[in-house]
């Protein structure tokens, strides 16, 4: 498969009509003609503003070229693709000319071979010809290039100037750039400009002394580049070029599927040689991703082979003791008959399960119903409870749905963007390139974030209108921007008498227009200036459409619910719901998230969000599964973790996840794992919560399994086996063989069994399947009879639930506060090269970026503590202690702190509180009173600590090995 597969200029770049292979267009919606012409004699019509390049592959006419690919703006550099026009002088570039009526193009003649000759020689002259060992050999335009024009022979030595002896730069721990394979196409420049939007690459000097360089450093490690990949995948030759490609050669093979780290869904090929991963490359056909990458989904893969990787079972009777290997079928058994003994004991209630937002919705289906038909009880909870069960409840309740309104692409038809409590350029940033681009092209911005998020301000973007609110007020913010478009007269009064519920909102609306909701009243809540959030919310309301996108900022919160319920308020306020470029749109922190909610994780509701107690629903499974299933909602995990500690809970499957990192509290996460007699984790690494189980059951990465992900937008996706399980085992034929052993009768043969009985089962998914999902590309659902191939915008003529509902949404401040103890606030996130707890990203080059959690701090904050860039600091909470290095920044304000959690050392969520959000028990990781000191020397009882987690993890070959 070939690397530079966006170079064919056959169809037309998403978003534009025009021909020219842009991808933000030239355009809004069709043009208003077509255009006929004729091509070596063949006449064809085209849509006006295609450009000839264009026009002529429409035409099956292949024309050369270097410098264009239907993924950037047109170029016209590289002199390849000249052509002959009747009645026009000269020889103009075909990808900067666009068609004319009765316009006759010649693309071939022996003038025009000659000068495209005559250009090549010109690039050849003043590069190696070193095809044979080159490792893009067979991969590589130029080459193709030369063939395609003729070439056979160099009339210009290598006696002259020329950029041969040019020194490698390889710095990037991912990719190579060599300046001596270079012809300054400026497709990477273009690349990085109009794809990613960082602007890292510039060319510098003219003529002859023009060179590609990253940035003032010159290095690509110290530049700007954020390693997405783009440039080496516009590079028409080998001067930009993986490292994994030039250690391992071409890959032969490729297979599609679907990233496994954040909630935009990038589908991938991956790209092998026998069963080794050799690279993978962005989807160009992709509605999620549309062929761009980020540097976690291109490159950070490896963990997936890494040596850290358990692929045998192990066990252990007593924590303390080290691991000892043992057989598949010796785990599975003990598993079974541990669970089986413990139900026995304490009764059916004592046991449970937690699902893996990071996992496939096959798996996750089988783990629900493991605990629904084989536990016999509903005490099943999903990861998604401490990020995002908070938007599951508010946008239920508002709109009768789950799940994010609009599609990505939609945000190309946005007029404003409103970002709240989100960092897409760090957190989502393929989306985040996205987002920039449709800024860049006019689209307004608000920001409310308590730190200064990228989006805010750089060189290319700014934000019309920030909101530095203070940790855990945003719906005191949110209120008083709906105070302000309804006193001034803003709201859309005609779609909320057509589409919403007038009783409902007649009381919201006496309750919003309160004084004490106003801006000046909140003002002082919030930190924001009263005449700033009047600003905001004048040019919410008066620019159409608006589209909200929020994330952890809104949802982990004690009043996490209350925020969905606003945001989803003002979308209703302002008519933005249900329309494109509008909507109220959570950016999903991990892959899988929307699909572990879609597929009944909760103790509280069946697959497809049916509640436990409706009858229907629930005797629908009981007929499918033959089992009687409890209509009582079962425990969240806040609820399995506080009953094991005063011993009413036993025994734990654990799929996919790291409480003890993950979750908040670690000290009662501890507590609550360290009472229980059977924990079970099932993963592809010992992490922090292995310290306290007593089997590991070795996983799969995404790579070694086949099924599906939903990503944030609701679009499911297949996720293609790649290579072998190291294992031996798909990870839900492992929960299979649990639940035969406990003597229930469950037979999949292939992951594909599992969606159809999904589909049989929720209407919802109705008409889903694999082989759709493979004709299709990709679904949004909901998906059935009605919308056999998706439903990309929700709620367009009316609400799930019917009319929507503005719920009354009052402000209650958290419960923590601050004090003359703990005088500042900490607050958490996320950072560009690391993902959620660092489980995969810490196995990768990725660690060369950022090789420990950092806290922020304001100079003014660390000037009175003595603080200073770099040195190392202790936050201390009323919970807890951690230690790491800080960073003196003005991103965060006077009063607020920031810390990410990637790094278990640090211990970051040690600090957290037990408080949460009222409606879902979501943690409100967001807002931590603590006081930060400077640390002389080490935290008395860490190598202590450190000690005791070694030996936990110790492991015992089996015997015989």
């Amino acid at each position: 498969m070939l690397r530079n597969q966006h170079a064919d200029l056959g169809t037309p770049s998403r978003g534009c009509e025009c021909g020219h292979g842009g991808r933000n267009g030239h355009g809004v919606g069709k043009p208003a003609r077509e255009v006929t012409l004729s091509i070596d004699g063949k006449e064809i019509t085209v849509p006006d503003g295609t450009s000839v390049l264009r026009a002529a592959a429409l035409a099956g006419v292949g024309v050369p070229k270097l410098c264009a690919t239907d993924t950037l703006e047109p170029f016209g550099s590289c002199r390849l693709c000249l052509v002959e026009i009747e009645g026009k002088r000269g020889f103009p570039a075909s990808c900067t000319t666009l068609v004319e009526p009765g316009m006759k193009v010649k693309t071939f003649s022996e003038r025009l071979a000659s000068l495209r000759r005559g250009v090549m020689e010109l690039y050849i002259s003043d590069h190696p010809l070193d095809c044979l060992t080159c490792p893009a050999d067979g991969d590589c335009e130029l080459q193709d290039m030369a063939g395609d024009v003729g070439l056979r022979e160099v009339r210009y030595g290598y006696a002259g100037k020329n950029h041969l002896q040019a020194a490698k730069e390889v710095s990037n721990p991912y990719f190579t750039f060599d300046p001596a394979k270079c012809i300054v196409c400026s497709r990477c420049v273009r690349a990085c400009d109009e794809i990613q939007g960082t602007f890292a690459l510039t060319v510098e000097g003219r003529g002859f002394d023009s060179l590609i360089q990253p940035g003032p450093t010159k290095e690509f490690l110290s530049s700007e580049c954020v390693s997405c990949g783009a440039c080496v995948l516009a590079c028409p030759t080998s001067a930009l070029m993986e490292k994994a490609v030039i250690d391992l050669g071409l890959p032969s093979e490729s297979t599609d599927t679907t990233c496994a780290y954040c909630g935009v869904g990038c589908s991938f090929h991956a790209e092998t040689k026998g069963a080794t991963v050799v690279r993978m490359t962005p989807n160009r056909e992709s509605l999620s991703n549309h062929g761009h990458s980020c540097v976690k989904g291109r490159f950070a893969w490896s963990y997936a082979t890494s040596r850290d990787r358990v692929t045998k079972p192990m066990l252990r009777k007593n924590i303390e003791e080290p691991w000892k290997e043992v057989s598949w079928q010796e785990a599975i058994q003990y598993v079974a008959s541990e669970f089986l003994r413990i139900r026995e004991k304490h009764g059916r209630y004592s046991i449970g399960a937690v699902s893996s937002s990071r996992c496939t919705n096959e798996e996750d289906y089988i783990v629900q119903k493991l605990v629904r038909a084989v536990f016999r009880n509903n005490n099943i909870d999903t990861c998604a409870r401490v990020c995002h069960s908070p938007t599951g409840y508010g946008l239920k309740k508002a709109f009768g749905e789950s799940a994010g309104t609009n599609p990505f692409d939609s945000v190309d038809q946005a007029n404003l963007i409103f970002v709240v409590g989100a960092n897409p350029t760090d957190g989502h940033p393929v989306f985040g390139s996205r987002m920039k681009q449709r800024l860049r092209a006019g689209a307004k911005l608000i920001v409310a974030d308590p730190r200064r998020i990228d989006l805010v301000r750089n060189p290319h973007i700014q934000a019309d209108l920030y909101l530095p609110l203070r940790p855990g007020t945003n719906v005191a913010l949110l209120n008083a921007l709906a105070h302000v478009i309804l006193e001034e007269k803003l709201e859309n009064r005609e779609y909320i008498e057509a589409r919403c519920d007038l009783s409902a909102y007649e009381k919201w609306r006496a309750f919003v227009l309160r004084p004490e909701n106003s801006p000046e009243a909140m003002a002082p809540v919030t930190g924001v200036p009263a005449e700033t959030i009047r600003a905001a919310a004048r040019l919410y309301a008066t620019t159409k459409p608006a589209a909200i996108y929020y994330g952890l900022g809104v949802t982990e919160h004690s009043q996490g619910s209350t925020g969905v319920m606003c945001l989803a308020n003002l979308g209703m306020l302002t008519g933005n719901v249900g329309v494109e470029g509008g909507g109220v749109n959570p950016l999903r922190g991990q892959n899988n998230v929307q699909g572990s909610c879609d597929m009944g994780s909760f103790p509280h509701e069946l697959p497809g969000y049916r509640h436990i107690s409706d009858q229907t629903a629930r005797r629908s499974f009981e007929q499918a599964w033959k089992v009687e299933i409890d209509p009582e909602p079962g425990f969240r995990i806040t609820n399995m973790l506080s009953a094991a500690t005063i011993g009413e809970f036993k025994g734990l499957y654990m799929h996919g996840e790291d409480l003890v990192q993950s979750d908040p509290d670690a000290s009662h996460v501890i507590e609550g794992l360290r009472n229980m007699e059977l924990v079970v984790l099932h993963d592809i690494f010992l992490n922090e919560s292995s310290q306290y189980a007593h089997v590991f059951l070795p996983g799969c990465s995404f790579l070694e399994k086949d099924g599906t992900f939903t990503n944030a937008e609701r679009r499911i996706q297949l996720v293609r086996q790649v290579m072998p399980p190291l294992c031996g085992k798909q990870e839900w034929e492992v929960m299979q063989e649990i639940a035969q052993a406990m003597g229930y009768p469950m037979h999949y043969h292939h992951a594909s069994e599992i969606m159809d009985e999904v589909a049989r089962l929720t209407p919802t998914f109705s008409g889903v399947s694999f082989k759709k999902l493979a004709q299709l590309g990709s679904i949004q659902w909901p998906c059935n009879d009605r919308v056999p191939e998706g439903t990309p915008v929700l709620h367009q003529e009316q609400f799930v639930r019917g009319k929507g509902f503005f719920a009354l949404t009052g402000y209650v401040a958290t419960q923590e506060r601050v004090s003359e103890r703990f005088p500042l606030l900490l607050t958490t996130g996320r950072i560009l090269f690391h993902y959620n707890v660092g489980t995969q990203t810490r196995r990768t080059a990725n660690s060369t970026w950022s090789k420990e959690d950092l806290l922020e701090i304001h100079p003014s904050d660390a000037e009175e503590r003595g603080i200073r860039d770099g040195d190392k600091t202790e936050l201390r909470s009323r919970k807890g202690s951690a230690v790491m290095h800080c960073v003196v920044t003005e991103r965060v304000a006077p009063g607020t702190v920031y810390a990410t959690f990637h790094f278990p050392e640090n211990r970051t969520n040690v600090l957290t509180t037990e408080n949460s959000d009222w409606a879902t028990n979501c943690p409100e990781y967001k807002v931590t009173a603590v006081q930060v000191s400077r640390v002389f020397e080490p935290v008395r009882g860490e190598e202590r600590e450190n000690g005791k987690a070694a030996k936990r993890r110790e492991i015992v070959p089996a015997a015989g090995e």
